[in-house]
């Protein structure tokens, strides 16, 4: 049998800042997460977390700092241009550093990144034929 991933999780400095800002970019965030220092979100295939840097120092007492680069991407499906410009320009209206504004990287194959609160890059993606 072939590895799967299982989760992907993002290590945040303030649960209830995340907790917005993924709101606002769509995730379904249950109600009582800001107060929680883990949350597990299960998504199709695979369960999305966020978890405070004071609970990851429990499970991952050999932590450093990302140095360079992007800490990481997650790339967020959208399902036409103009869904990802509007979430773009929301998620940015709203006080989000723009990482780069929505591009064609093909006619069809549209991007833009966002940084969320702990400087992720979140990339929005959309492939359509005609929009």
């Amino acid at each position: 049998m072939a590895l799967e991933l299982y989760m992907v999780g993002v290590i945040v400095e303030d649960m209830p800042r995340a907790v917005e800002f993924y709101r606002r970019l769509g995730v379904d965030v249950p109600e009582s997460a800001e107060s929680e220092e883990h949350v597990e979100i299960a998504m199709s295939g695979l369960t999305f977390f966020l978890s405070t840097t004071r609970a990851n120092a429990r499970w991952d007492p050999a932590r450093t700092d990302a140095s360079g680069g992007y800490r990481i991407v997650l790339e967020f499906y959208l399902e036409t241009h103009a869904a990802l410009d509007a979430k773009y320009e929301e998620l940015t209206g709203f006080g989000y550093v723009g990482h780069c504004a929505p591009y064609d990287v093909t006619p069809e194959l549209r991007f833009a990144m966002v940084d969320d609160p702990d400087g992720n890059t979140i990339l929005l993606s959309t492939f359509t034929a005609d929009d």
